[in-house]
């Protein structure tokens, strides 16, 4: 790891460096592409949909997060949810639902989807349960 920092600064020290490979640069980067501006915009959780480590890929650009993801979306049951601030069912509830409503899911973990109310909507938890298992396998 030495031979990392050692005698070389700025733009021409090495990023990464495996052994046996070819050393990258920050100079090796395509101009633009992955520059940023300034801090990521602080967006309320509550409405739109991104969290630490996903959002939603309309967001790319805007905020900055490892994954960005394509929404799937889906249908409440018939008897509808609570969409939850949370992935447990303890957490506050943001809105109930109503069967057939239309749920886009980026993520789903545990038992627990995590996305939008329609495209504008509120964001949060439902347990996988409360989705339309047609709406599921499509």
């Amino acid at each position: 790891m030495d031979n990392l920092l050692a005698g070389q600064s700025g733009a021409n020290r090495p990023v990464f460096q495996f052994s046996g490979h070819e050393v990258l640069t920050v100079t090796a980067i395509p101009e633009g592409q992955y520059g940023l501006s300034g801090p990521a915009e602080k967006l309320d959780a509550a409405h739109w949909p991104v969290r630490g480590d996903l959002a939603h890929i309309r967001l790319a650009g805007r905020c900055f997060v490892p994954h960005y993801a394509v929404p799937m979306p889906h249908k409440v049951v018939a008897g509808g949810a609570s969409l939850l601030a949370a992935n447990r069912a303890d957490a506050e509830v943001h809105e109930e639902l109503a069967g057939g409503a239309v749920f886009n899911v980026l993520d789903v973990t545990g038992g627990w989807a995590w996305g939008q109310v329609g495209e504008d909507g509120f964001v949060g938890y439902l347990p996988v349960e409360a989705l339309d298992a047609d709406e599921r396998r499509s």
